[in-house]
């Protein structure tokens, strides 16, 4: 199995290093070794050229019956080679072996390979079939005959690979320390850049969209002569805009929530004097023409629904504002029954079903605002689901986290609408009547109540199936 090449800007800086080093030692010892063999080879053919041919030359008596007229082995090397050739033909060949010449069989591939060596004087390597390979010169005889003499090439072999194996030996040697060391200073170089990537993420992973943001602060040592420290500065800056822009933020979410805790509570008073000159009128004991009573039902009615309205907006500004919600045990199981009563008696056209456990369960915190939460999951699912529809209300325990989900097979919600299904106005239907009294303030109210209690609200839905978790700590 192929292995990954390194991802990291660590292991790739490391690995280019490595590489590199492989390839210069690769090309220093090709180098070596190449001067190393045509130096003991150039040595060779001197050697050859200063035997002159002797051995050879004896040769041509071979044939004789006088001992003096044997072959000359003085001065010769073991394993030296001698071959005389006559109008291209081998007529004798020999080899020195223990300061004494031994007759060599020759094979015809052996005689092809001498009859083709130039009488340049020059070296050249052949093979011998049973010698191996030779580095040979020839020359012309006194009596027109060729002259070859050879060395065996086999101690330049040996010698040239001993010096590649001691330089494989001492390469690697060098490459794994170059590699451990080269780590280590990459590490230690790419240690701003860390910083920096660490930094990053830490601002990548605060919640930046609401609230009041704590910024980390500016890198140290950003040293803008290098790519790192000039990365550093950046980010540096970078950062410096986006404190700058959350503060701006935060102000003017700070001046929106005055406004609307200052407008909601200063609404009150108006609205409910409206409402209290509308009933009054309504309670009438003359005659009243029907055009007026409609306008003043019409006034009552509104103005009940502007009373929610600021109601819902001063809810949503105090929890906003960080206001502490009551910390007392709370009876989940009864608050569910009593919020699916209240909703089956708004409700009766749909069907309630509750899947609650067996034993009551409890969580601490407002019992009040808990209910109001909840009662707003029901009323949502029974304001935008059509009659006959089924809502299954669930509540599941375990030792740290407390559930309850509200479930409908309604049409369900838009895809592009879950993403901002808890915003605030955020409406289903933009061009439906406000007759149904919505605000588009509920989900919201929602959300803000069970994060304000520790927990989390989610949705999910599609066609035929709707699902608000709530999530509290147990």
């Amino acid at each position: 199995m192929r292995r990954p090449a390194p991802r990291t800007l660590r292991g790739q800086l490391t690995a280019g290093l490595v590489a590199l080093l492989a390839l210069a030692c690769l090309a220093v010892g090709i180098t070596t070794a190449l001067a190393l063999r045509g130096f003991l080879v150039g040595r060779l053919d001197e050697q050859l050229s200063a035997s002159g041919g002797r051995f050879a030359a004896s040769l041509e008596h071979e044939a004789e019956p006088d001992a003096d007229n044997r072959p000359d082995t003085r001065g010769q090397a073991e394993s030296t080679f001698g071959a005389r050739l006559v109008n291209g033909s081998v007529t004798q060949a020999a080899v020195v072996h223990d300061a004494s010449d031994r007759s060599l069989p020759l094979a015809p591939g052996d005689r092809r390979a001498l009859a083709g060596v130039p009488a340049d004087g020059h070296g050249h390597s052949i093979r011998l079939s049973a010698l191996g390979i030779y580095r040979v010169t020839a020359v012309q005889g006194d009596d027109q005959d060729t002259l070859i003499t050879g060395l065996p090439l086999h101690p330049v072999e040996e010698t040239v690979h001993r010096l590649e194996a001691v330089e494989a030996a001492l390469f690697g040697a060098a490459l794994t320390v170059t590699g451990v060391a080269g780590a280590l200073w990459v590490r230690i170089s790419l240690r701003p850049l860390q910083r920096v990537t660490a930094r990053a993420a830490e601002v990548a992973g605060l919640p930046l969209a609401s609230g009041e943001v704590a910024m980390p602060g500016p890198l140290p040592d950003t040293d803008p002569r290098t790519e790192v420290g000039q990365v550093g500065t950046a980010l540096n800056h970078m950062l410096g805009h986006i404190e700058d822009a959350l503060t701006r933020r935060q102000a003017g979410e700070e001046r929106l929530r005055h406004f609307a805790a200052d407008a909601s509570h200063e609404l009150r008073t108006p609205v409910a004097n409206i409402r209290g000159h509308a009933e009054l009128a309504l309670r009438h004991e003359g005659p009243v023409p029907g055009t007026v009573r409609h306008a003043l039902e019409r006034i009552e009615g509104e103005s009940q629904r502007m009373t929610c309205l600021v109601d819902d907006l001063l809810l949503l500004a105090r929890l906003d504002a960080g206001r502490p919600l009551g910390q007392e045990p709370v009876d989940l199981t009864l608050l569910i029954l009593n919020a699916t009563d209240d909703a089956r008696a708004v409700g009766p056209g749909h069907r309630w079903l509750l899947d609650l456990p067996e034993e009551p369960v409890a969580v601490t915190g407002d019992a009040h605002r808990l209910q109001q939460a909840i009662g707003n999951l029901l009323a949502n699912a029974r304001t935008h689901t059509p009659t006959g529809t089924e809502v299954t209300i669930t509540l599941t325990a375990d030792r740290t986290r407390v559930a309850v989900s509200v479930s409908d097979d309604g049409p369900g919600i838009p895809e592009e609408l879950q993403p901002e299904v808890f915003g605030r106005f955020v409406r289903a239907d933009h061009a439906r009547s406000r007759s149904t009294g919505s605000t588009g303030l509920g989900l919201a109210i929602v959300h803000a109540v069970i994060t304000a209690h520790g927990g989390t609200v989610t949705v999910t839905s599609r066609p035929g199936h709707t699902t608000f978790r709530l999530t509290l700590p147990g």
